[in-house]
């Protein structure tokens, strides 16, 4: 967290995702919106140097950030508006690494077939030679691949698990 908008922040985050990662990111797209931390010349340097393709979306462009302003949302509701009011930046700060936390690990996501991103990322080599699910009937296979294409099962129950941000 920070309470300026400087390219400092934004390029540790991307170290940290870069170190994360550690693999080759050649190809990979790095979508932001137009803030002055990502358009820097330091970041978007990073952004070439890692091989990643930069891509900031058209200005006034309503799509442009769509994402992050869901999660954003969803952030504000699940955590700082339902565990408030905070006492200071720090608990603000430990409380939202454990929602990440949560976000990545724990929580189910219609977009990944109902479940964790972490569990999706770590399935996607071997789901690269299958084709993705039929979302239009909800099926979790695909009869023409030669293992039925069936996507990881969820580690969790389908119940979603709620967020708890053990504030002391």
């Amino acid at each position: 967290m920070s309470l300026s908008l400087r390219a400092e922040l934004a390029l540790d985050a991307l170290e940290m995702a870069i170190f994360a990662r550690g693999s080759d990111l050649t190809g990979l797209v790095h979508h932001s919106d137009r803030g002055v931390q990502y358009l820097s010349i330091r970041y978007t340097e990073r952004i070439a140097d890692a091989e990643a393709v930069g891509s900031v979306g058209s200005k006034g462009d309503s799509y442009d950030n769509a994402l992050a302003e869901s999660v954003n949302g969803l952030y504000k509701a699940e955590l700082i508006n339902r565990h408030g009011p905070w006492r200071s930046v720090d608990e603000v700060e430990l409380a939202t690494a454990r929602w990440v936390h949560f976000w990545n690990t724990r929580r189910l996501h219609s977009a990944c077939g109902d479940i964790p991103p972490a569990e999706f990322e770590a399935a996607y080599p071997a789901a690269q030679s299958r084709p993705l699910p039929d979302r239009r009937r909800g099926s979790r296979r695909s009869p023409s691949a030669p293992d039925g294409g069936a996507l990881p099962k969820p580690a969790t129950d389908l119940k979603q698990p709620p967020f708890r941000a053990e504030v002391a």
